[in-house]
């Protein structure tokens, strides 16, 4: 006859072997320990591929951040015509045609990116400042859009009704809009409200007309991910348990659905923070961003097309420095997606 501990299978062998299973409670404690933020916080240090990426995007902003410094190592600025100011007529860099002197375009121990064909400006010290102008300029336009989206998403997707109807008819008049071609037909207009035509636009104005233009038409697609979320959500028992309790609006939102809605808005961000960068570059090479002097992204690209074929070299490190910088963001972005999710592999 069978014992009743042998047909307890595994549970029988640490019975008659001796062994003892571990405290009653021991694992569950310890999972029950680890808030979600920690959670997800150890399935990124598991993802080498998000570390690695997460780690050169903020020495991009490092480095931004200490471009003046970093541009001093040299001795180099981005302003001085190193090509035209007799002061450096002693250490020429262009030649008689105003095409850099040497390799890779006039690469050297004083200018290690090289110079720019027929003025001769430091490579370096202008990626360095165009870096710097670019990365927190987008920064702050990102914070910006996803703060409007955020909010009108909740308000909508929570009190529904008349309230969502007006809302979403809003959002789908900004989304009728070409935004490209917006972008360089409404910047002139901008500033030509505020600045005389026959005067200089100064630089800060152009990135006020900037932002005011990049947010309000950037706004919209984390208003509509915001939303849907929120109808899903605003069902749930919890929140409906809160809301027979007596909770005021402000306070189901802010506390039973807003931390539901943290996922996706920070996933959302690192893909709208590499785009919000190409937007500002692409007004800068269309001509209605960032002019001369201010370094900027957009402006070494339209410079680096104009020296295509005389100069190929000028595109190298602006263009490796770009895809790099949006290739890690967009990866950091699914490894945070992947570690929030917690069906997934990794």
């Amino acid at each position: 006859m069978t014992s009743p501990i042998e047909t307890e299978g595994g549970g029988a062998s640490a019975v008659v072997s001796g062994a003892l299973p571990p405290a009653p409670g021991t694992q569950a404690v310890e999972l029950a320990g680890r808030s979600p933020g920690r959670l997800m916080w150890l399935r990124f240090r598991r993802d080498r591929t998000g570390v690695i990426c997460a780690v050169v995007v903020i020495g991009y902003f490092v480095v931004a951040l200490l471009a003046p410094l970093l541009a001093k190592l040299p001795g180099t600025d981005p302003y001085t015509l190193y090509g035209q100011d007799p002061t450096y007529a002693d250490h020429p860099v262009l030649d008689e045609f105003g095409l850099p002197l040497g390799y890779l375009g006039g690469v050297s121990g004083e200018h290690w990116f090289g110079v720019e064909p027929q003025y001769g400006r430091d490579l370096f010290a202008m990626l360095l400042y165009g870096m710097r102008t670019s990365l927190y300029m987008a920064l702050g336009i990102t914070v910006l859009i996803m703060f409007t989206g955020v909010v009108i998403g909740l308000v909508g997707g929570y009190f529904g009704g008349r309230t969502d109807y007006w809302i979403g008819r809003g959002t789908d008049f900004f989304l009728s809009f070409p935004q490209q071609l917006f972008f360089i037909a409404f910047m002139p207009v901008v500033t030509s409200f505020f600045v005389d035509p026959r005067e200089e636009t100064p630089t800060y104005f152009r990135a006020v007309a900037m932002l005011i233009v990049l947010w309000l038409l950037g706004w919209m697609g984390m208003a509509r991910l915001v939303r849907s979320t929120v109808l899903s959500l605003r069902e749930r028992e919890f929140v409906e348990a809160a809301r027979v309790s007596g909770a005021s609006p402000w306070r189901i939102v802010r506390k039973e659905i807003l931390p539901n809605v943290v996922t996706p808005i920070l996933v959302q961000f690192t893909y709208q923070l590499p785009s919000t960068i190409l937007s500002i570059a692409f007004l800068s090479f269309a001509g209605v961003g960032f002019v001369e002097p201010t370094p900027d992204w957009g402006r070494l690209f339209a410079a680096g097309a104009r020296y295509a074929e005389q100069d190929p070299a000028f595109m190298f490190f602006p263009g490796v420095a770009l895809v790099i910088f949006v290739l890690c963001f967009n990866l950091l972005g699914d490894s945070v997606r992947d570690a929030f999710d917690p069906k997934s592999g990794r």
